[in-house]
């Protein structure tokens, strides 16, 4: 199981993200739009993961969506909302949640429509639980293309470059109330480990009222980019 994606929320439209970003010297893309959920993202990509900013695009579509992103998007609107785990058996890391004492949705199919036409599909799997201000479990996705292939599209379309490749995510740092309680829970929900093959899970407590994702630190990382209530620490 490895980082697959942050999901950064925004009230700003991808080509206004992908602006600021480059600016920074970041080479993000304008993503496409998931039409069944009312959302449209841009995109980061890293060697091995990336940024999802992801905002709305039909406001009604979206509260009829009956989705745990749309409806975090909702309540939250701005930050950090949640991260994305990749799994190569989704089915599996149900069962093994389940066993676990979890509840989850069960695997969910989705698709996305890019900014040049094309179709990228894949299942996704959450953990039940209500929006709140408390902490949001991870989600898990299995993609339709094994990461080789995926990755060589993205490289051919533009969307990865070389300069996007010498990146990595190397930690997420989270801000709660009881951070002992959360390392546990996640590490029941991880399989017993915070580090991840190609990314760290750290705690840290905070009085904020909303428990989320609090900073994005990539390898090397020296300066510090706030963008819609979120910090990075980029290179």
């Amino acid at each position: 199981m490895m980082l697959d994606h942050i999901v950064h929320l925004t009230r700003k439209d991808p080509e206004y993200t992908v602006k600021i970003w480059k600016k920074e010297g970041l080479h993000a893309v304008v993503g496409g739009r998931h039409r069944q959920w009312g959302t449209q993202n841009a995109l980061l990509y890293t060697a091995t993961s990336y940024v999802e900013w992801l905002s709305l695009e039909e406001q009604e579509t979206a509260k009829l969506a009956n989705h745990p992103l749309t409806e975090l998007l909702l309540h939250d609107e701005v930050g950090f909302g949640t991260i994305c785990l990749r799994t190569d058996d989704i089915h599996e890391t149900d069962q093994r949640l389940q066993r676990a004492g979890f509840t989850t949705t069960g695997v969910m199919p989705a698709e996305r429509q890019t900014a040049s036409g094309a179709t990228r599909r894949w299942q996704l799997l959450f953990i039940k639980e209500e929006i709140s201000d408390e902490l949001p479990f991870p989600f898990f996705i299995e993609w339709e293309e094994e990461d080789a292939s995926r990755y060589e599209k993205l490289r051919r379309d533009g969307t990865i470059l070389p300069e996007n490749e010498a990146l990595n995510i190397e930690k997420c740092v989270f801000g709660v109330k009881e951070p002992a309680t959360a390392e546990e829970r996640w590490k029941r929900l991880l399989g017993g480990s915070l580090q991840l093959p190609n990314c760290r899970m750290e705690f840290r407590e905070s009085t904020n009222q909303r428990e989320r994702l609090e900073e994005v630190v990539f390898k090397n990382g020296t300066r510090k980019m706030m963008f819609e209530q979120g910090r990075y620490l980029v290179p």
